[in-house]
């Protein structure tokens, strides 16, 4: 399983200070992505997950300078998300340097908009799903809601989607979900955080997800990326 980092992006910045050296008090911290990203990389990262709050919160891309800063600066597979839920902004996110696409879960009762999606991003477009049962339920639909998280996901890779990320995902229901799909479909899980420490991500490995996603976890320095890459082999 792969281990992607994740960097929560607001005004051009990330919302959480890093600091590689803190245990040893050496270097110095910094909330610039590329840097972030750059550190990441130098690790082993094979990806880097962008999380653009002001575009999800505005519903269209916003934080694309800092997209094109991390593509400037490190040569690796960069996944946008947050406002990308229509053709355009996800062409916007490409000339800017994203090289995979996270759409939020309302494309998925949008047909017509999914399609026009998957013609331009094809195989790089992800859905993100959460797998509590209560927010699927709580969804509103314009159509009879599916059954489960794993019912969703089976109908989205009959539409032609390949890849999911999940959220919500490491406690037990979500490790069961994420398990269901696995089971189901042939598409790509990937688990966007809630593991904090080796045997959550371990957990989520032998649940069959392809990568976790760890944003706040590195970060903050809960746990460090050589362990947590140990801990999802």
């Amino acid at each position: 399983m792969q281990v992607i980092p994740a960097i929560d992006v607001e005004g051009g910045r990330s919302r959480t200070v890093f600091w590689p050296g803190v245990s040893s008090g050496v270097g110095a911290p910094t909330d610039r992505p590329d840097r972030i990203a750059e550190h990441f990389v130098g690790l082993g990262a094979p990806a880097i997950h962008l999380v653009d709050f002001d575009g999800a919160r505005q519903g269209r891309p916003v934080n694309l300078e800092v997209v094109g800063a991390i593509a400037a600066r490190v040569a690796t597979p960069l996944q946008l998300a947050g406002g990308l839920g229509s053709p355009d902004a996800i062409r916007l996110a490409f000339a800017a340097g994203a090289t995979r696409i996270v759409a939020e879960t309302s494309l998925a009762d949008e047909p017509a908009v999914l399609r026009a999606c998957l013609d331009v991003a094809g195989d790089w477009l992800a859905i993100g799903l959460d797998a509590r049962p209560d927010r699927l339920r709580a969804f509103p639909w314009h159509r009879a809601p599916p059954a489960s998280v794993a019912e969703l996901a089976r109908e989205l890779r009959g539409l032609g989607l390949s890849r999911f990320v999940l959220s919500h995902a490491t406690g037990p229901a979500g490790l069961q979900a994420l398990g269901e799909i696995v089971a189901s479909t042939d598409a790509e899980l990937l688990v966007a955080g809630g593991a904090r420490d080796p045997a959550a991500i371990r957990r989520v490995r032998d649940a069959g997800a392809a990568a976790i996603i760890l944003g706040d976890a590195l970060l903050s320095g809960a746990v460090d990326y050589p362990t947590a890459s140990e801990a999802a082999r």
